[in-house]
C-alpha cells in the first residue's frame, strides 16, 4: 500500500494449468476505515471483483488477492490509490473506484489519486475538482497556456471547469474580470418574437453560464460583482470591437461560430487575459452550407505557441453514466454514417476502380 512502513504484503507465486498465480495479502493501514476502502455493503469490493481476473478475500482490515500477477499487481494498485484518496479527506463512491480502474488500465503516468484530489476551487463546503485523467490535463493546460480549446461532447466538464477556473483566478486577483459569452445563434430568427428587454431575450442562451457560476459563488454576490463590471455575461455579437486587457474570458458553444466571429473573437485578447474556448464540434446549429469556427481553428492555430487544443470524450462525461454510453453510441453511429456516405460520394466509376479486374485477371492467367 502506500506506507509500507503501515502495511504488511505477503506473496506467494505458484502455477495454475501452466500460468503464473499469484496470492498477495495486503494490510490496509488501521488509520483507514475498511467501510471507506470497500464501501457501504462491500460495493466497492463487488466493482473489484467485476473489473479483474482475481478473488479477493477480506479478514479484518487484511486483503488476500489471489490471481494472474498482473492482475494482482493492478488490485493492489488500486488499493494504494483508494487508501491515498481517502486519506486526503474526500469520499469514496462506486463512480470513483471505476474512474481509477479506467485510468489504471490505461496505463498512465499521472496518479489516479493525484487526479481526483486536485482542488480547483471550494464554495459552500463543495470541491470542484477534475473526474477524469482527460479533465486534468485540460485543467493542466488553462494553467499554462494563454489560449486553450476544449472541444468535446456533452458532459465532460469542458465550460464548467473553465468556469472554475475563471472564479478562481477572480478570487486570486490574477485577473480582474470574468466574460463569459456564448453565440446566439437561434436567437437570429426569433429573438424579436421574444417578450422583454433585448437582456431578457438574450438570458435564455446564457443561463448556461449563470448556473455555473451559481454553483461557484454565493448567489447574493454575484448580481454585485455584474453590476460592477467584474462579472460580464453577454453574447458573442457584444464583444466586437473591444481588447479585453487583465481577463479571464470563456467562449462557450464555439461550434456555433463561423469562421469570422472565431478570428473576432481570439483577436478581442489583451494583456493580461486568459481566453477557454469551448464546444462540440458535433452539435453545430449554423445554418446548411455554414463552415464552423471552431471545426476549422485547429488546422489555422495548431502550430502556434501558446494555444493548445485538448479533446475529451465520452470516456470523460461525468453525468449520469447513461450519458457517456449514448455520447458512444451516437459517435459509433456517426462514424458508420460517414463511411457509407463517403462510399455514396465516389460514385459508380470509383467505385470500379477499387474493384479488382477479373476479366483482366483471366487473360493474364490464360
Amino acid at each position: 500500500m502506500t506506507d509500507r512502513s503501515a502495511n504488511e504484503a505477503v506473496s506467494d507465486t505458484s502455477t495454475r494449468d501452466g500460468n503464473p498465480v499469484t496470492k498477495h495479502t495486503v494490510v490496509v493501514p488501521n488509520s483507514v476505515d475498511m467501510v471507506s476502502v470497500l464501501g457501504p455493503a462491500d460495493e466497492f469490493l463487488g466493482i473489484i471483483e467485476s473489473h479483474f481476473d482475481a478473488d479477493v478475500h477480506v479478514r479484518g482490515n487484511r486483503i488476500t488477492l489471489h490471481g494472474a500477477p498482473s492482475e494482482i499487481a493492478l488490485v493492489e494498485r488500486l488499493l494504494e490509490e483508494l487508501v491515498q484518496i481517502i486519506r486526503t479527506g474526500q469520499g469514496v463512491s462506486g463512480e470513483t473506484v471505476e474512474r481509477v480502474i479506467g485510468m489504471l488500465r490505461a496505463e498512465t503516468t499521472e496518479r489516479p489519486a493525484d487526479v481526483l484530489s486536485l482542488n480547483i476551487l471550494s464554495n459552500r463546503g463543495r470541491s470542484i475538482r477534475p473526474k477524469t485523467l482527460n479533465q486534468k490535463r485540460y485543467v493542466d493546460a488553462i494553467d499554462k497556456h494563454t489560449i486553450t480549446f476544449g472541444i468535446g461532447p456533452a458532459g465532460t466538464g469542458k465550460t464548467y471547469l473553465a468556469v472554475a477556473k475563471a472564479v478562481q483566478a477572480l478570487q486570486s486577483k490574477q485577473v480582474s474580470r470574468i466574460i463569459l459569452s456564448r453565440p446566439a445563434v437561434e436567437a437570429g430568427e426569433r429573438l424579436g418574437y421574444l417578450p422583454g428587454t433585448l437582456t431578457e431575450k438574450i438570458d435564455p442562451y446564457l443561463r448556461p453560464l449563470y448556473d455555473a457560476l451559481h454553483d461557484m459563488m454565493d448567489p447574493e454576490v454575484i448580481p454585485k460583482l455584474m453590476a460592477a463590471g467584474t462579472i460580464e455575461v453577454a453574447p458573442l455579437a457584444f464583444l466586437r470591437g473591444r481588447s479585453l486587457n487583465d481577463s479571464f474570458i470563456i467562449l462557450d458553444e464555439a461550434q456555433n461560430t463561423t469562421p469570422e466571429q472565431m478570428k473576432m473573437f481570439l483577436t478581442r485578447l489583451g494583456f493580461g487575459s486568459k481566453i477557454v474556448v469551448t464546444g462540440d464540434i458535433t452539435q453545430t446549429d449554423l445554418p446548411n452550407g455554414q463552415k464552423s469556427g471552431l471545426r476549422v481553428v485547429e488546422g489555422i492555430l495548431d502550430e502556434v505557441e501558446d494555444i493548445s487544443f485538448n479533446r475529451l470524450t465520452s470516456h470523460d462525461v461525468v453525468r449520469h453514466r447513461l450519458v457517456g454510453r449514448i455520447v458512444a453510441a451516437y459517435d459509433e453511429y456517426d462514424a458508420r454514417d460517414l463511411t457509407v456516405a463517403d462510399k455514396r460520394a465516389e460514385g459508380p466509376d470509383k467505385r470500379a476502380e477499387r474493384r479488382p479486374d477479373r476479366r483482366a485477371e483471366k487473360r493474364a492467367d490464360q
